[in-house]
């Protein structure tokens, strides 16, 4: 029952800039949440925290331990990547377009609105307000939309919707003020800004500016004698918003930066490398055009090592540019839609392109032309969802006419299947994890094989019909699936495709169908208000109906067949005994389930019934309790036998989804409606360029929508897996992926001062491994505990095995894991997994990754005398893996 946020399927992408650290970790929004995909291990992790609003800028510190993500809402986090845990909270005033970390990791600059700010990065250290202001610049006449820093920290370039760009020092150079560079010529918002350095001596000497209108600008030092422009008192230097006020010795008030020891040249002295652009000029050595009139310039990015620029425009081309003489390396059309984003990784052989209309997500090798990565989430929102077997799989199925096959260990997308033209209504995995069976509105069903990804059969109607729901019995012989317009349910060979029968009856759409699973008798659900148990064998027509007083909406049998439940339009769940045909118990959940408030509706949430009941059921693996969704925030879990209320898992905290808040702001309320479906923004319009959100994708037409196309939260369908230790939900978000799986991170109740390194070798050289080991997993190093397994001797493997603690055996199988791959001592590392295997059978993860290692590992040479004996112990771990499965189920 202890299920966490584990993951999010179905949207790699969603809008916002996308990060590279580290060289392979790729960090990306998704929504109101934050994705970082391992491009090495082919693996995507969500991180269990949630911002107020969709993300729309990212930064991360150069050493890669720190992330820095700002909503819509002009909240800021600051996140570490390697804890998962936000460490401080900001808002800004005004909305930011741009956020980037210095090289040297202690300054961050800030684009809000009109001002350029730098602030101190905090960094661990525990303060009482560690967001500290240094610097503000207000120069700019328009919204600043780029940034960039220089190596040594010193200069930032920034680019304006004002066709400017300036050239700022950070450090105050001397005793005078001076004024920033301006780089004008410019006819079109500038996109993005890049400083170019000198190979021999890393200092800026060239500064690269790309446009809206498809322009590059080319700028070059030319260190003359010329001397900036000082300040006359008349024309000075806007004053920082925010910088206190202090009293000199002559009763004086003067403006003094907040950072006292900031200013590097206090006695107006220059250093060595301070100061080195304040004499002379910039030379603007060429324009060049990219020619991809009528499209517009949308993303750039510049690898100052490699000195290539790439961009992407709105018409889905990209374009890879060799500088300083601009020549084309790539121009190839990746997407039909707007690329949002386009970056670099830090060896500069990867580019990452992000189209948030389509959630596509890239990256592309550019020397040998191939895909590292290539990921595009579901169109509309997901319908259904089905697990395999096994519950390594997860088929998704949404109203963009697309089938797509998740790894849930990995989190990726390995097959799409777009044969169906209509939506998709209901998925189902067959016994054997190859086949997948998917229902349409187009009025087919077909099915699927997973080992050559193609359709290899099409079940039809004489006439054409639209398929709301899917069920298959245990011997995967009979398909059914029930009508939207006909109220019928037909039934068709799985073997020859033929259709056997017709079962009529429902005076409504039948939204729910499910076999028994112990017997070959069908439960159907539908909108007349009755649920009827089906002898699709005998053709007996309806064995039982069981009338209810409102619509039902969906129909579930428990795992031993010994109970049904269903839920009706009045927010209740029904349990019945299919056997006797007695109700056996009710659970009102109408007011557990309740949802928020609308921005269009009249009532509040709690005089409002109107979506107040769930269209989703789930039992668990053994049926002591079951899983209910619908139209509202929540997902609630109930135990069964009490009909009590578990547990509530809130889906999100997203105020850009309609329906998350119970009340509304009434500062927002004005005489024409609520302030936010009033669109007062003209800047998309001016620039002709649709935002880069999924819910302006069919509603700019007048009348269509009266929220102005924002996501109403809801869950359509709720999966758990045959395993029991973690469930799907299809919500607006996203898949939503809970586990019981324990992902330990780190736990600091676990420490204390004896929990060491120094006690870790301590206990080795005591030679007391199972101490050593257990103090290297709870400190949680990868290196310490890998030397802690070597240490352990053959003969004392099942007794440390036995003893390591439940919470700590997901860790040491990672860590084994890990070693299959790598280590060149197979015998002994498959000693350890067979024990481990034996000692801890019954509480074993679902989703070990000793197999798939395994699997990898059997490409490795071998001696041939030592064969038989690995492929003995082989079958003894597969045995054993088999054993566990079958203990949990």
């Amino acid at each position: 029952m202890n299920y966490r946020f584990q993951n999010l399927l179905g949207a790699p992408y969603r809008g916002g800039n996308v990060v590279i650290t580290n060289n392979t970790l790729l960090i990306s929004p998704v929504g109101n949440r934050v994705s970082v995909t391992d491009l090495v291990k082919s693996q995507t992790v969500t991180l269990p925290v949630q911002s107020s609003s969709d993300i729309g800028r990212l930064a991360a510190s150069p050493d890669g331990v720190f992330l820095l993500t700002v909503d819509n809402n002009h909240r800021c986090h600051l996140i570490n990547l390697h804890r998962h845990v936000v460490l401080h909270r900001m808002s800004f005033k005004h909305p930011v377009n741009a956020v980037a970390f210095s090289p040297c990791g202690s300054r961050i600059a800030v684009a809000t609105g009109k001002l350029l700010q730098i602030w101190r990065s905090p960094g661990f250290k525990k303060e009482f307000f560690p967001f500290e202001l240094i610097r503000t610049f207000a120069d700019f006449d328009d919204k600043v939309t780029a940034l960039d820093w220089s190596p040594d920290s010193k200069y930032i370039l920034a680019g304006s919707k004002d066709l400017t760009a300036r050239l700022f020092s950070v450090n105050k150079i001397g005793d005078v003020k001076t004024k920033p560079f301006l780089f004008l010529g410019h006819r079109d918002t500038v996109v993005g800004v890049f400083l170019g350095t000198e190979k021999t001596t890393n200092r800026v000497n060239r500064v690269y500016t790309i446009t809206r209108d498809c322009y590059m600008f080319s700028w070059e030092w030319n260190g003359g004698e010329g001397k900036f422009e000082e300040t006359a008192e008349g024309d000075s230097e806007p004053d920082s918003p925010g910088t206190p006020e202090r009293e000199m010795e002559g009763g004086s008030v003067v403006k003094t930066n907040k950072r006292k020891d900031f200013d590097d040249g206090k006695d107006g002295k220059l250093g060595e490398n301070e100061g080195y652009l304040t004499g002379g000029k910039w030379d603007l050595l060429r324009k060049d055009c990219f020619n991809q009139a009528p499209a517009k310039l949308t993303a750039g990015d510049y690898h100052r090592g490699l000195n290539l620029v790439v961009v992407g425009f709105s018409n889905g081309v990209f374009g890879l540019y060799q500088l300083p003489d601009f020549i084309c390396i790539h121009l190839l059309s990746i997407s039909r839609e707007k690329i949002t984003t386009a970056v670099f990784n830090e060896a500069g052989n990867w580019l990452t392109f992000g189209c948030a209309k389509l959630g596509q997500l890239l990256v592309w090798e550019w020397r040998s032309e191939s895909y590292v990565l290539k990921q595009q989430g579901h169109y509309f929102d997901v319908n259904c969802v089905a697990y395999s077997q096994d519950s390594q799989l997860l088929a998704t199925g949404a109203d963009d006419n697309k089938v797509k096959v998740w790894t849930v260990s990995s989190g990726f997308c390995f097959v799409t299947f777009s044969e169906h033209t209509n939506a998709v209504t209901a998925l189902y995995f067959m016994a054997r994890n190859h086949c997948l069976l998917s229902a349409s509105l187009d009025g087919t069903v077909r099915a699927w094989d997973l080992f050559r990804y193609r359709n290899f059969r099409t079940f039809t109607t004489p006439s054409s019909r639209q398929f709301v729901s899917l069920a298959a019995d245990q011997s995967g012989e009979v398909i059914c699936a029930g009508t939207l317009d006909s109220f019928e349910i037909f039934v068709w060979s799985m073997k020859t495709g033929r259709l056997l029968d017709v079962l009529s009856g429902h005076e409504g759409p039948v939204h729910g169908l499910m076999f028994s699973p112990t017997n070959a008798i069908l439960a159907s659900s539908s909108w007349d208000r009755t649920v009827r148990l089906w002898d699709v064998f005998e053709g007996k027509g309806a064995v039982e109906t069981f009338p209810h007083t409102h619509d039902v909406l969906t129909v579930v049998y428990r795992p031993d067949g010994r109970q049904l439940a269903c839920c009706t339009l009045d927010g209740q769940i029904h349990f019945w005994d299919p056997i006797d045909g007695l109700l056996m118990y009710t659970i009102e959940g109408s007011r557990d389930i309740k949802s928020g408030r609308l921005m269009t509706d009249r009532r509040s949430a709690a005089n409002s019934s109107s979506r107040n009941y769930f269209t989703t059921l789930c039992y668990s693996a053994d049926g002591s309790y079951i899983l209910a969704a619908g139209n509202s925030n929540v997902i609630c879990m109930y135990d069964v036998a009490e009909q009590v209320l578990l547990r509530q898992f809130q889906i999100t905290c997203n105020l850009s989804r309609d329906g998350v808040f119970d009340f509304l702001n009434s500062k927002k309320m004005t005489k024409d409606g609520p302030l936010d479906l009033i669109d007062d923004d003209n800047s998309d319009i001016e620039e002709g360029v649709d935002k880069q959100i999924q819910a302006k994708l069919d509603y700019d037409l007048p009348g269509s929508k009266a929220n102005h196309g924002r996501p109403v939260i809801r869950t359509k369908c709720l999966r758990i897996a045959p395993t029991g230790r973690s469930f799907g939900a299809a919500t607006t978000e996203g898949v939503l992926i809970y586990s019981i799986d324990e992902s330990f991170i780190f736990d600091p109740t676990d420490l204390d001062v004896d929990v060491t390194p120094e006690a870790v070798e301590a206990a080795l050289s005591e030679d007391q491994p199972n101490r050593a080991l257990i103090i290297s997993l709870r400190l949680n190093e990868d290196a310490l505990i890998k030397k802690c397994i070597f240490a352990v001797s053959p003969l004392d493997i099942p007794a440390v095995a036995s003893s390591i603690p439940y919470r700590y055996l997901q860790r040491v199988i990672d860590a084994f894991a890990d070693l299959l791959e790598s280590c060149p001592h197979l015998e002994f590392i498959l000693r350890w997994c067979q024990e481990l295997c034996k000692a801890h059978a019954p509480r074993m993860p679902g989703n070990t990754p000793i197999t798939s290692a395994i699997h990898k590992q059997s490409s490795v040479p071998i001696a041939k005398s030592s064969m038989y004996q690995i492929l003995l112990l082989l079958r003894e771990v597969v045995v054993a893996s088999v054993h566990a499965v079958s203990q949990i189920i």
